[in-house]
């Protein structure tokens, strides 16, 4: 597993098993979301099998399945509802925590600037800069 911290209560990973629910329980997190759809993975690490592995190790679970072709803005706040309801550290996945960190990008839009939030994944490993222009606009909104 590789955890990569973003915020203080976001952190991203790639695909996630159940084998590896009790080191993330350990760690801290109270709450796992899945940003990768059911198509890209087989059934046993399927949305699913994983709500109730987790839930079964004490860590809420949601899904949230997006492509780099389907997010949306809904998708976003769903993302942040999510986090916000789950009253401490989320660790998000998708298949290389790319997703995870665009999906939490644009949700800081208008909340952190542009260069925090590039900087902050940037501090990750992920490279986001491409997205500055569509941070900026949503931070007009």
């Amino acid at each position: 597993m590789d955890i990569r911290t973003i915020s203080p209560t976001y952190s991203v990973t790639p695909q996630i098993e159940p084998a590896d629910l009790p080191a993330i329980k350990a760690a801290g997190f109270v709450a796992i979301i899945c940003n990768r759809p059911d198509a890209e993975v087989p059934t046993e690490l399927q949305a699913e099998a994983l709500k109730i592995a987790s839930e079964a190790a004490g860590l809420s679970f949601i899904a949230n399945p997006v492509t780099h072709q389907t997010l949306n803005m809904d998708m976003v706040a769903t993302q942040m509802a999510a986090m916000e309801a789950a009253g401490g550290p989320v660790l998000a996945y998708c298949a290389s925590g790319t997703r995870s960190s665009i999906v939490w990008s644009l949700g800081q839009a208008g909340k952190m600037t542009p260069d925090d939030i590039i900087g902050a994944t940037a501090k990750a490993g992920y490279d986001l800069a491409g997205l500055r222009p569509r941070l900026e606009a949503l931070a007009q909104d």
